[in-house]
């Protein structure tokens, strides 16, 4: 069933409303051409979903009726970040998509020593509005309760100064070697803990900046014997995460 985020400002439970504005109501009047009675579900981007039917079309805005709230068990039990080394072409579009619909909390572009592509100014804020919107659009697919925050892109430097706010980092590297302890890590990690996870663009990380990363408190990790690419690599570690922290 297709879903939509609203402010809490917009729900109404007390009389059983709920107010879409903005793009949403382009999008369900005259793109998938809803009418009145169908049925649609509505997350707060917090702990509630709202199952919902049509109620009327007003001049700008979509009055919904609730039929009823529930607070499923949707999102992962630990928030994990992707530090994502900026990549050339799109590849930074269908990495935001997959890792919203593999439970990302948060995605930060990171621009690193090997990035072919510099991003600033209008033309980064630009690609940031474009990044957050495929964010929306996967965490409404994929059945998220929030959407996904894509930061703006900041330095590496930058990106270390979060990660040491979260619980632990990872740094999935070509030449880390040592599979079972990589595993001993990931077994340790339990629910609730925030997770970083570093990854370098193409031609990956300078090794100046996995010691700086190191040195930060995060540890590199292998992902097995094979080389992946830059829009492999977090999702290959993301999936690991997601099947390790999954509830029940």
């Amino acid at each position: 069933m297709l879903r939509f985020f609203v402010q809490p400002h917009q729900i109404d439970e007390k009389n059983h409303k709920i107010s879409i504005v903005g793009n949403d109501v382009n999008h369900i009047r005259n793109v998938l051409r809803m009418k009145e009675g169908d049925e649609l579900w509505i997350s707060d981007g917090q702990e509630k979903e709202y199952s919902c039917i049509v109620e009327s079309f007003e001049n700008e805005e979509v009055i919904l009726h609730i039929r009823y709230a529930q607070q499923p068990d949707y999102e992962l039990p630990s928030k994990i970040y992707l530090f994502q080394g900026l990549p050339k072409a799109d590849k930074m579009e269908w990495i935001i998509q997959k890792a919203v619909e593999l439970g990302a909390y948060s995605v930060i572009p990171v621009s690193m020593k090997r990035c072919v592509v510099k991003l600033e100014g209008a033309k980064a804020e630009k690609k940031k509005a474009r990044w957050q919107q495929i964010a929306e659009s996967a965490a409404k697919q994929s059945k998220r309760m929030l959407v996904p925050e894509v930061h703006s892109v900041i330095k590496f430097q930058e990106a270390l100064e979060i990660a040491k706010g979260l619980d632990i980092c990872l740094v999935p590297y070509e030449l880390a070697k040592g599979m079972e302890e990589t595993k001993k890590i990931i077994r340790e990690l339990s629910p609730g803990k925030s997770v970083g996870i570093f990854i370098g663009p193409e031609g990956g990380f300078e090794e100046e900046e996995v010691q700086m990363a190191i040195k930060a408190g995060a540890f590199p990790i292998t992902l097995g014997h094979r080389i992946l690419r830059t829009e492999t690599a977090g999702l290959a570690i993301l999936s690991v995460l997601m099947f390790h922290l999954e509830g029940e």
